[in-house]
């Protein structure tokens, strides 16, 4: 059986991944912080999936948590860099300490689980997988998004074609996904003004659902997605067609 690692799995976002990938057939390692809401994760799948409780902000439990990931099975198949939060504050009034936990959050935790899990998936043969959930607000400058997430999505972004170009030989894929409104717990972090005008501007009229970028998860970890690497896929109904 192949194993995935998703991080931010207690989320929205992460939790529809992680059923996405076992009904997928792969055993699903779910990293988050919260752990009482990765414990109901995992009372609600009956086997193969792993709850583990990390800080993604600290690098040493990063490593330390591959390693523990190394000796319980051997590799990794693949990783899904979910974690992620949006900082409202706006420029130019964004507190130093703000812009470093986005960045923490957002980026470098991605980075530090690329760095461990390329480790283990250069192990591992056949095809491996790698998707960073990305954001539409590095793209588009017509939404609300501020400067310090979009830099810390489309720094991800860079990071994906990195590791494309570096790893295409080892057969390792790395996509990002780049979704554009999607109903999250990070809905609750927008005023209402700005969240009507937002799924206002959807043209199917409406958010897109978790369930919905977690196939899209699904299918570049299948071997459909054997064949793409290193690209940016934006979801967002059509909406910024130009």
């Amino acid at each position: 059986m192949k194993t995935a690692v998703v991080t931010g799995a207690a989320g929205g976002m992460g939790q529809a991944i992680c059923r996405q990938l076992q009904t997928n057939g792969l055993h699903v390692i779910g990293l988050d912080l919260k752990e009482e809401r990765l414990n109901e994760l995992a009372s609600e799948f009956s086997s193969d999936f792993t709850p583990i409780y990390v800080d993604l902000t600290d690098p040493m439990a990063v490593a330390q948590t591959f390693e523990r990931i190394r000796t319980a099975h051997g590799g990794l198949d693949a990783l899904v860099n979910n974690a992620g939060t949006c900082f409202m504050s706006d420029f130019p009034h964004i507190p130093p300490e703000e812009l470093e936990k986005q960045m923490a959050i957002n980026f470098n935790s991605a980075f530090h689980c690329c760095q461990q899990a390329v480790q283990l998936m250069l192990e591992r043969e056949g095809i491996k997988k790698i998707v960073n959930i990305s954001s539409n607000g590095a793209y588009n400058f017509d939404v609300f998004d501020p400067p310090h997430y979009r830099a810390s999505k489309a720094a991800m972004d860079t990071l994906t074609k990195d590791l494309a170009r570096r790893y295409a030989q080892d057969k390792i894929c790395v996509n990002s996904l780049a979704p554009a409104m999607t109903e999250t717990p990070l809905f609750n972090v927008l005023t209402e003004e700005v969240l009507r005008k937002a799924v206002s501007a959807m043209p199917h009229g409406h958010a897109m659902l978790p369930e919905q970028i977690a196939s899209w998860v699904g299918f570049l970890i299948s071997p459909a997605g054997d064949v793409s690497s290193g690209n940016v896929i934006i979801l967002n109904q059509g909406r910024d067609v130009r």
